[in-house]
């Protein structure tokens, strides 16, 4: 199968309004350029920028316009966008726990409906990553750009120091905890920012594809079952052991504790080596590697989509999909998003790249990312819910409430799922 479909032929650009009018050979004016707008989010928006070139080879009559907004910004003015149908961009760009509410209404077009047909390309991405866009009837409602893996980072210097092997951090829970002990007492370094890293592991590890993280597929609650009584015990053993720093993650004394190795590991997306090396910490080059989450956890750590609105400008959604083709299909964009800003491809023609085999100096030379690329061909698509960022809000409120005041677990998850009861069917 060609990477990318032939670039569409004139009858194509007449479908999409693209043709010159026939007045336009005698018009003293030319006609205005046709404009793609793509509406996106950091690094998504320079990446896009970057493609730019290719864009332009494809379609030299059609100007690609990015519009970038802050994170939250950007999916602020999408639901704006939705819900008024003003200001729709021909496509938009969202993160994985933005799908799911969006993928509840009916605001953003089933890619599997002519002329997308996105099923035809299904077994091109990672399954995980292509499923987790496909809401409770059945429809396709965004393409996966990029998924994150979950790995572990821990600083070797620290461990060194304090003699403990990196396998020990792997094995289970409770040998991370007692590696983390001694590390605490040789080396005074902690072993975790905060200890609500540890629980949002735990209450998503074993989830296969199709389940729900925080409701099931009849929208019941499931914050009382026994992952989120373990993650939340597991998280108060990391208070009491005084084995987190207590800093917020992405705080500045949080990226400080990286830097100083005050912090031996940080459990995120695979993405995390990039931003360590380029920004957080480029001075520890050399001092850290990556290894598995504990007990093996295979959990995803965010995910870029395109969408296309139902309600957008219909004479450019056949150049709204040539574009997402581009960004999801076509090898070297892959690559290069990979590259450049740390995006893990989910097009599996990218993962016999050399690239994958290259040792990484930022983590000593390990050749992490044939680990990473295990982790995401077996990476399990979670059931999105709407109320899912919200439920977020609420979990971690909770926690809060059993690591600072002294609140009851099984309280703290009953008065949880009473709050996201009420909030199901909103």
């Amino acid at each position: 199968m060609n990477t990318l479909s032939t670039q569409p032929t004139r009858r194509t650009i007449l479908a999409c309004g693209l043709a010159a009018p026939a007045w336009a050979g005698a018009a003293a004016t030319p006609p205005e350029v046709p404009r793609l707008t793509v509406a996106a989010y950091p690094l998504l928006d320079k990446l896009i920028r970057w493609v730019e070139p290719q864009w332009r080879a494809r379609h030299p009559e059609v100007a690609l316009d990015v519009v970038g907004r802050q994170w939250l910004d950007h999916h602020t003015a999408m639901t704006t966008a939705l819900s008024t149908a003003s200001r729709l961009p021909d496509v938009m760009a969202l993160d994985i726990s933005f799908v799911g509410r969006f993928a509840q209404g009916g605001g953003l077009e089933d890619l599997r409906q002519p002329p997308f047909r996105i099923g035809d390309e299904r077994a091109r991405w990672v399954a995980g990553a292509y499923d987790q866009a496909t809401n409770a009837r059945g429809e396709v409602i965004a393409a996966p750009a990029d998924i994150g893996p979950g790995t572990m980072f821990y600083r070797a210097d620290v461990l060194e120091r304090a003699g403990v092997a990196a396998e020990r951090l792997t094995q289970s829970w409770d040998s991370y905890l007692d590696a983390g002990r001694q590390i605490l007492a040789r080396t005074g370094a902690r072993l975790i920012g905060h200890a609500q890293e540890v629980k949002d592991i735990v209450v998503r590890a074993g989830l296969r594809s199709g389940e729900g993280l925080y409701y099931d597929a009849d929208n019941r609650v499931q914050v009382e079952s026994p992952r989120f009584v373990r993650g939340f015990e597991l998280a108060r053993r990391v208070r009491q052991a005084g084995l987190d720093a207590r800093q917020a993650l992405w705080s500045n004394e949080w990226v400080e504790s990286l830097r100083r190795g005050r912090v031996a590991t940080a459990l995120a997306g695979a993405w995390m080596s990039g931003q360590l090396a380029r920004w957080l910490a480029p001075e520890t080059a050399g001092r850290w590697r990556a290894a598995p989450l504990p007990e093996d956890a295979n959990v995803g750590y965010g995910g870029s989509f395109y969408a296309i609105a139902r309600r957008a400008e219909p004479r450019r959604k056949a150049l709204a999909w040539d574009f997402i083709r581009l960004m999801t299909l076509d090898p070297t964009v892959q690559l290069r998003a990979f590259k450049e800003i740390d995006a893990f491809p989910t097009l599996l023609a990218t993962h016999d790249d050399p690239y994958f085999d290259e040792p990484m100096p930022f983590l000593g030379g390990q050749r992490a990312r044939r680990l990473w690329r295990e982790a995401a061909r077996t990476l399990p698509a979670l059931r999105m819910h709407k109320q899912g960022p919200f439920a977020d809000e609420v979990m971690g409120a909770e926690l809060d409430q059993v690591l600072e005041r002294g609140k009851s677990i099984p309280q703290a998850l009953a008065d949880a799922r009473r709050l996201l009861e009420r909030r199901a069917n909103r």
